[in-house]
């Protein structure tokens, strides 16, 4: 059985997390999601692909302290499991971390046999070893992420709720069906997370509205709420659950780990989306070229506005 028999074969989900845009939340969502798995019980493996080694460095690890890591992993002989780094607050949560050296792997890679196969090549012998693995992506459609990609069962998506919204995520939904054409026929976008909601404009709810509309029920119920301490909890090296876990934005992502696992949720309590604000426009890019599968019925943006003075307010409060 070959790396990619055994990948699909087993029960482990293998995510993942990509959008050629920067600062769309990617490695926020990494981090505080596989935290909050990790909180209910999942085992869960963190593959840190990006040369900025934030996913890392978010969960308390110093790249510079590490002796092996994904550059040993992808450009040398070294096994995946000797990377591999306990998250210090999080039982059950393991880290491959980054290195500033991945930024030349690009080109390293280039004439490299088997290119686009080393990440699966090295994940398959320890794959069911976990229930999750996820693939932070660095904002790029590289060798790296095309690495991602082949090793991969899944996409996750982070949207955030902002001006030019689904600006590169044409690019990548064609991307995806390039690799899973050609490289992976088991790659498939699952899931789309909206990060950085802002109840206080009416721009949010817009653009809720537009990804609701065009990728259906591939987008999650549960939206991530713009929240200061979400921002703040990389630099304890700490996931959001950790450094405050009381915390709205904690919620979120515990409320969206249950999604993820097809846990019943609890609307109510969620954080809410408000209705669209009419003649509010978006992004100018036109997502054209899409599967079948992204014309599925859109998800009425109504069904989480309960609790929208609660997010409002609380909104309010971290000005």
């Amino acid at each position: 059985m070959d790396s990619m028999e055994q990948i699909t074969a087993s029960k482990t989900r293998v995510i993942a997390i990509a959008n050629q845009k920067g600062g769309v939340g990617k490695t926020t969502t990494t981090v505080n999601l596989g935290a909050a798995l990790a909180e209910l019980g999942q085992r869960v493996l963190l593959i840190d692909l990006d040369p900025q080694a934030n996913a890392s460095t978010g969960l308390g690890i110093n790249p510079r302290a590490i002796e092996k890591n994904m550059y040993d992993v992808l450009l040398g002989d070294t096994p995946l499991e000797d990377t591999l780094e306990p998250a210090a607050d999080v039982e059950g949560l393991f880290v491959a971390p980054s290195s500033l050296d991945l930024a030349g792997a690009e080109i390293e890679l280039v004439p490299g046999f088997n290119r686009e196969r080393r990440l699966i090549d090295a994940l398959a012998p320890i794959v069911d070893d976990y229930d999750f693995v996820f693939i932070d992506c660095p904002p790029s459609l590289g060798l790296l992420t095309i690495n991602a990609l082949v090793a991969a069962t899944e996409v996750l998506v982070p949207i955030q709720c902002e001006y030019y919204a689904l600006e590169g995520v044409g690019q990548l939904v064609r991307n995806v069906d390039l690799v899973r054409k050609s490289l992976n026929q088991a790659l498939e976008i699952s899931t789309i997370v909206l990060v950085m909601y802002d109840a206080r404009t009416k721009l949010a709810g817009q653009v809720v509205d537009e990804v609701r509309n065009h990728f259906g029920d591939k987008v999650c119920k549960i939206v991530i709420p713009r929240v200061v301490r979400l921002s703040e909890a990389p630099s304890y090296g700490q996931p959001i659950t950790v450094f405050d876990p009381d915390n709205r934005g904690a919620q979120a992502y515990r409320d969206l780990a249950n999604e993820v696992l097809g846990n019943e949720l609890d609307l109510e309590s969620a954080p809410a989306v408000a209705p669209p604000a009419p003649g509010v426009g978006i992004a100018p890019e036109t997502l054209t070229e899409t599967s079948a599968d992204d014309d599925a019925p859109a998800e009425s943006s109504n069904e989480a506005q309960a609790g929208i003075d609660e997010a409002a307010a609380d909104a309010k409060e971290e000005e």
